[in-house]
């Protein structure tokens, strides 16, 4: 992948550039070649925001195909140490994947009214926006 891409802005519609956009900066699912993280900044609906929402459907999907094979690999009494110790370190990355994931969602969530007390009610669902839907994985869940 060409971590170079992150370096750039995406444009709000109508404007000439991002040099003075007012969004919040996203977390990309990448690290550049540094290994230091990547943002952007735009409205979400650009070519960089869907390559990273595709990015993210990814790792979630082999997250969760590794947490089955996980499952399978404990069940079976015959697992030698290396094979437990290439399964650690398969689910020490997706984990990463996975943490890194919210960390950037829930940046994006908006900021919970300053008006509500201790546990009252907001009357719905928090709006915020629009979360990339991941097709179905093949164990049948999102």
């Amino acid at each position: 992948m060409n971590h170079v891409i992150a370096k750039y802005f995406e444009p709000s519609p109508g404007d000439g550039d991002a040099a003075g956009h007012s969004g919040s900066a996203r977390l990309l699912p990448w690290a550049n070649a540094d290994g230091n993280p990547c943002y952007l900044v735009g409205d979400g609906t650009g070519y960089v925001s869907r390559i990273a929402d595709s990015v993210e459907c990814l790792q979630l999907d082999m997250a969760d195909g590794l947490l089955g094979h996980a499952e399978d690999m404990l069940a079976c009494p015959q697992v030698t140490s290396p094979e437990l110790r290439f399964l650690a370190r398969g689910l020490t990355d997706a984990l990463r994947d996975v943490r890194r994931i919210a960390e950037s969602r829930g940046a994006r969530l908006p900021a919970p009214d300053q008006g509500l007390g201790e546990g009252e009610d907001r009357g719905g669902a928090v709006a915020g926006p629009a979360r990339p839907r991941c097709p179905l994985s093949s164990s049948g869940t999102a």
